[in-house]
């Protein structure tokens, strides 16, 4: 199971930019640990978090429209993939079936996969906007899981953010953890991880084969 935010898609930058300036073009005010605290969030959770915490003037389903249309242009526009998506996600797929475990919602979710052309590499996608709760919470992970018809523990996610490290650590699965240097994990939710890569380069069959020894 794949995470999209940070590890197939350089997206990050991209949301703290566009959130940025939804909350200064609304009277908001901009936290300095905004970024890792939204991290993980679902769609309705952030929005919440940019009106109640932020005080951007706005309801949060008009929050969300606006960042969410405003990432879409930017992704219809060009996606930063991060190196070796997808051929790591292709080389995963022709030995385990696929899911995509993203806090993004669906029409991002499709928008990406559609433009790095690998929609049909995953058995399932979905988004926290599905299920009950936001990742730190691990109920996108368990739902992708039963999707694939698999228990957790047989199970691997790949993950960056501290949020998502722990989504994936609760729900029981085998975490590989790639962490972004410019979004560095909480120490203790990188302890949770079975293996911590350098980068997707890394992320071979044979290095996810180990997890099953």
């Amino acid at each position: 199971m794949f995470d999209l935010d940070g590890v197939l898609v350089d997206s990050e930058p991209a949301w703290e930019q566009v959130r940025r300036q939804v909350v200064a073009e609304h009277g908001g005010h901009w936290a300095p640990d905004a970024q890792l605290r939204l991290m993980g969030m679902s769609t309705g959770e952030w929005a919440r978090y940019l009106r109640e915490d932020l005080g951007v003037g706005l309801p949060p389903a008009m929050i969300a429209t606006l960042v969410i249309e405003r990432m879409v242009a930017r992704y219809t526009d060009h996606l930063p993939l991060m190196p070796g998506a997808v051929g790591a996600v292709r080389a995963l797929a022709a030995h385990w079936p696929l899911g995509l475990a993203s806090s993004s919602p669906p029409s991002l979710i499709a928008a990406a996969l559609d433009a790095a052309s690998l929609r049909t590499s995953f058995v399932t996608a979905m988004s926290t906007e599905q299920v009950a709760r936001g990742k730190p919470a691990p109920d996108i992970y368990l739902a992708v899981a039963d999707r694939l018809g698999r228990r957790p523990q047989r199970c691997a996610a790949v993950e960056d953010s501290t949020n998502g490290l722990r989504s994936a650590a609760t729900a029981g699965v085998q975490v590989i953890a790639i962490p972004q240097p410019r979004y560095p994990p909480d120490p203790d939710a990188l302890n949770a991880a079975r293996l911590t890569l350098a980068g997707l380069a890394e992320l071979t069959p044979d290095t996810v084969a180990t997890l099953a020894r």
